[in-house]
């Protein structure tokens, strides 16, 4: 019953708006500030390695997080220097503009997870919650913004495109 009140009803697409605009503006000042202030995440990352989340028994809780970071992110900072910026930033404009919302919040709740894994505790829990609403949400999250005309416009193309490869094949 609430999953269809959060899928469907016109006064819960409201209440979605209104934590999507608040979600869409934390995450684009976030990235507009590190694109325009310079940001190197190599302090941090260093940091998450040397500190790891550790569980009540003083062992590390996300090893494969922490070899991660070490083998992957680490060597590759120039990457992650350039996609954290602009994916929060990009993530922040489709929350605000209702533009493929539910593909924003995924990657949004993916970065979300990514800086708690790290041991950033900071609004991470509250914006992985509301995330997780406007994800369960789908369709009707966005549909007070661009998402309105976006979707079936997807919809109508994708369909076109596999009835031409069904009729050819």
């Amino acid at each position: 019953m609430f999953n269809n009140f959060l899928r469907e009803n016109k006064i819960s697409a409201a209440i979605l708006t209104i934590i999507r605009l608040y979600l869409g503006y934390a995450w684009f000042t976030a990235g507009f500030h590190k694109l325009t202030g310079g940001f190197d995440a190599s302090g941090f990352l260093a940091n998450a390695v040397k500190n790891p989340v550790k569980g009540p028994d003083g062992n590390m809780v996300y090893s494969w997080y922490v070899n991660f970071l070490e083998n992957f992110a680490l060597p590759n900072i120039d990457v992650f220097n350039t996609i954290v910026p602009w994916g929060e930033t990009l993530i922040g404009l489709g929350l605000m503009l209702g533009c493929l919302t539910t593909a924003a919040m995924f990657f949004g709740l993916v970065m979300n997870f990514s800086f708690f894994l790290a041991g950033t505790v900071s609004h991470n829990p509250t914006d992985i919650f509301l995330g997780f609403i406007i994800l369960t949400a789908g369709y009707n999250a966005g549909r007070y913004g661009l998402d309105r005309w976006v979707v079936p416009f997807i919809r109508k193309t994708t369909k076109t495109h596999a009835e031409k490869n069904k009729a050819a094949a």
